[in-house]
């Protein structure tokens, strides 16, 4: 059991709260296929980050104007495809924990998109959003956890990020937060401790509106 303190916490959407892996994978890899990519390669990429920057590493000598155009269509082939998305095991309790609690999700998806993930999952929206919309710089830029901080009102290092991918999880250490990682993804990049899902995260309050997390870890 390890247990950690914070004022806030700042969530990830996709692969965190939201289980959307198998709409990322029917999207991604025709993109990929689309473009003489192989698929299997792309997809060890594509979390995290907005889909122009993915398409950027992807394709790094292609006019970035075209990976914007790109994902735009992304974007919307995205928000009309829930099929398959569901919360991540332990996401509802671990939400509705949050309810009273200073918290934001801070997202790669833009707000439809955001929006269509969560009410397809059944997770309540929290008040405070960082979207694609709202940042000039995709994860690993630490510019979305740093504005969801500030919007809170809480200096970074008493933030908590919860995160499952490598870029988002670098844009956490480099906001000079701590990191809890979910799922399979996060345990190779660095989070400060790892959980398989939400299951294994336990929030209370000190009642002077402190959060302490109770977490199983996996590693």
């Amino acid at each position: 059991m390890t247990t950690l303190t914070a004022r806030a916490l700042l969530l990830d959407m996709d692969g965190t709260i939201v289980n959307s892996d198998a709409v990322v994978e029917r999207c991604w890899r025709r993109w990929a296929e689309e473009h003489g990519l192989d698929a299997d390669e792309a997809m060890k990429i594509v979390h995290g980050r907005q889909g122009y920057a993915t398409m950027a590493v992807l394709l790094p000598d292609r006019p970035m104007e075209l990976n914007h155009e790109d994902n735009r269509r992304m974007l919307a082939a995205e928000t009309a495809d829930m099929d398959g998305v569901v919360p991540v095991p332990g996401a509802p309790a671990f939400m509705a924990a949050l309810a009273s609690l200073p918290h934001a999700l801070v997202t790669s998806a833009d707000g439809p998109l955001s929006r269509a993930r969560m009410t397809a999952a059944g997770l309540p929206m929290p008040a405070v959003r960082i979207t694609a919309e709202s940042v000039s710089a995709s994860k690993p830029d630490p510019e979305g956890f740093l504005k969801g901080a500030a919007e809170l009102g809480f200096a970074p290092e008493e933030c908590i990020v919860f995160e499952d991918s490598e870029a988002g999880i670098a844009a956490g250490r480099a906001a000079g937060m701590r990191v809890v990682g979910v799922g399979p993804r996060a345990a190779a990049h660095g989070p400060d401790v790892t959980v398989a899902d939400l299951t294994q995260v336990r929030v209370e309050t000190d009642g002077d509106g402190g959060i302490t997390l109770r977490i199983t870890t996996t590693a």
